[in-house]
């Protein structure tokens, strides 16, 4: 079916830029999610810290690793997030977003909260079609450059 809602043997064309938009969506609405967990955490950035050096105080992870890794998350969550927000240097934000998680992940196993694992899963799944579906990246600064 076409954008009018009939059947045509131009299909493939329109299966494409339904793809298209898709990645556009998932990749916009992903985006921002990283983006303003980033954005919204910076006013309180000694706050966040601070929680979580409390909430690892009973893992392996010592305050001095915990402290810098806190600061540092909230600005490459609003860097991340941003770039894939824009669709600008997509492939490299999507890697880093996915190296981010991995990290996360690490610590929140340590800390047994395996429900918080299972929804970081979900953002990893989220990358992860976002890195594979790439060549659907129509719509974004890179793809301005490209041109």
């Amino acid at each position: 079916m076409d954008l009018r809602g009939s059947s045509n043997s131009a299909g493939t064309g329109a299966a494409v830029l339904d793809r298209k938009i898709g990645y556009l969506v998932l990749r916009v609405t992903l985006g921002l999610s990283i983006f303003m967990h980033g954005l919204t955490r910076l006013p309180h950035l000694s706050a966040f810290a601070d929680g979580m050096v409390k909430e690892f105080a009973n893992t392996v992870l010592p305050p001095v690793v915990v402290r810098p890794f806190a600061i540092g998350l909230v600005f490459v969550e609003a860097i991340v997030g941003l770039l894939v927000l824009l669709g600008l240097f997509t492939r490299a934000a999507l890697i880093l977003g996915c190296a981010t998680m991995a990290a996360l992940i690490f610590g929140t196993a340590l800390r047994s909260d395996w429900n918080t694992v299972a929804v970081q899963l979900l953002y990893c799944a989220i990358y992860a079609a976002l890195v594979a579906a790439r060549e659907y990246n129509a719509y974004s600064v890179d793809a301005v450059l490209r041109r």
